[in-house]
C-alpha cells in the first residue's frame, strides 16, 4: 500500500510538472478540433501545434500521418485525440523507458555525469546518489568539477544531507586525477557506485570536451571498462537545443543514456519524445522538482498520459 501510494504521489507530481507543456498542447487541440470530421486541415493544424511543442517534425508526421490512415474523415473528439496521441507518444517512449541497471561485476561501478552549464547535473548526481542508496547500494561521489568552488560546495552539501561520502580536491585541481583517486578509494572501501561529476561545458568548445577524454582514459588504467555508464543530463526548457547537445556529447563522451531535468515549469517537455525518436537512447530518470526525492526512472506510459491531459 505505501508502495503504490509514493508511486500515486509522483504520478501527481508528474502531471503537475508537466501542466505548462499539457496546457500547451491541449488548449491546442481544443483550439483545432472544433468541427468533428478529421479532415487535411485539421491534420495539418495538429502536425504544426506538434512541431512547436517541441515533439520534431519527425514525429509531428508520424503521429498525424497515423491519425490520418485510422480516423481520416470521421467523427472525432477532442478527447479521442488526446487518447490517441498518449497512445502512441507511449508506443514511441516504451523502447527507451529503461531503468539504469547496476551490475555487481564490476565495483564500482563507475558512472560519469555530463552536460552543459546550468543542465543541473550536479544536483542530479545527488539525487541519483540517494536514489541509489534507497535500494540498499553503497555509494561514493567525485565532486570532478574542479573549477567552480561552488559546484563542490553543492556536491558535498548533497553528500551531507544523504550520508553519502563525497571525494574532492582544491579548486582548479586536475579532474582526471581526483576521477582517479575516487575510484582507488572506492574500490578500497567496496563501494557499488562511483558517481563522477565533471565540469559543465558548451558542448561545443573541443578543448573542454577533450578533458572528458581524459578522464575516461585515466579510469581505463584501473579499469578497461570504465565508466562503465556515462550519462548526459539535459534542461528540458531549451527545448529543441537538446538535440545538438545530444549528438555532440555523444560523438565525444560516448555517452551512454539520458537524464531530463527541470522539466517542472517548462512548455517544452514534448523534446523528450523527439529525443527519443531520433537517438534511441535509454532514458534512465526524469526529474521534477528540488528536492531530494524529485528524481525518478522515467515511466513512459506515465509521461506520457500526463503529458496530454489523460487519466489513467
Amino acid at each position: 500500500m505505501e508502495e503504490e501510494a509514493k508511486k500515486s504521489n509522483w504520478v501527481s507530481r508528474l502531471k503537475d510538472g508537466l501542466k505548462e507543456s499539457s496546457h500547451k498542447l491541449t488548449q491546442g487541440i481544443s483550439a483545432i478540433f472544433t468541427r468533428k470530421k478529421l479532415d487535411d486541415e485539421t491534420l495539418l493544424a495538429l502536425e504544426d501545434l506538434l512541431i512547436s511543442s517541441d515533439l520534431g517534425v519527425e514525429t509531428a508526421q508520424k503521429l498525424t500521418t497515423l491519425l490520418r490512415k485510422n480516423r481520416f474523415n470521421d467523427d472525432i473528439t477532442k478527447e479521442e485525440i488526446h487518447s490517441f496521441l498518449a497512445q502512441e507518444i507511449t508506443r514511441i517512449l516504451k523502447p527507451v523507458a529503461k531503468s539504469l541497471q547496476i551490475s555487481k561485476t564490476h565495483k564500482p561501478w563507475v558512472i560519469l555525469v555530463v552536460g552543459v552549464n546550468g543542465s543541473g547535473k550536479t544536483t542530479t548526481i545527488g539525487k541519483l546518489g540517494r536514489l541509489f542508496q534507497t535500494r540498499g547500494l553503497k555509494v561514493r561521489l567525485a565532486a570532478g568539477d574542479t573549477f567552480r568552488a561552488a559546484a563542490i560546495e553543492q556536491l558535498v552539501m548533497w553528500g551531507d544531507r544523504s550520508g553519502i561520502p563525497v571525494e574532492v580536491a582544491p579548486q582548479g585541481s586536475d579532474p582526471a586525477s581526483l576521477a582517479y583517486e575516487a575510484y582507488a578509494k572506492a574500490r578500497q572501501a567496496q563501494d557499488d557506485i562511483l558517481l563522477i561529476d565533471t565540469a559543465g561545458r558548451l558542448h561545443n568548445k573541443q578543448d573542454l570536451m577533450a578533458e572528458l577524454a581524459k578522464i575516461r582514459r585515466v579510469l581505463q588504467k584501473v579499469d578497461p571498462s570504465a565508466p562503465h555508464e556515462c550519462l548526459l543530463v539535459l534542461d528540458a526548457t531549451i527545448g529543441q537545443n537538446a538535440h545538438a547537445q545530444v549528438e555532440i556529447f555523444q560523438k565525444t563522451a560516448q555517452i551512454t543514456g539520458l537524464v531530463m531535468t527541470k522539466l517542472d515549469g517548462t512548455a517544452k517537455g514534448g523534446v523528450l519524445i523527439a529525443l527519443a525518436e531520433k537517438f534511441n537512447l535509454p532514458v534512465y530518470a526524469i526529474g521534477i522538482g528540488e528536492g531530494v526525492d524529485d528524481l525518478r526512472d522515467f515511466e513512459a506510459k506515465s509521461f506520457a498520459e500526463s503529458l496530454m491531459g489523460v487519466s489513467d
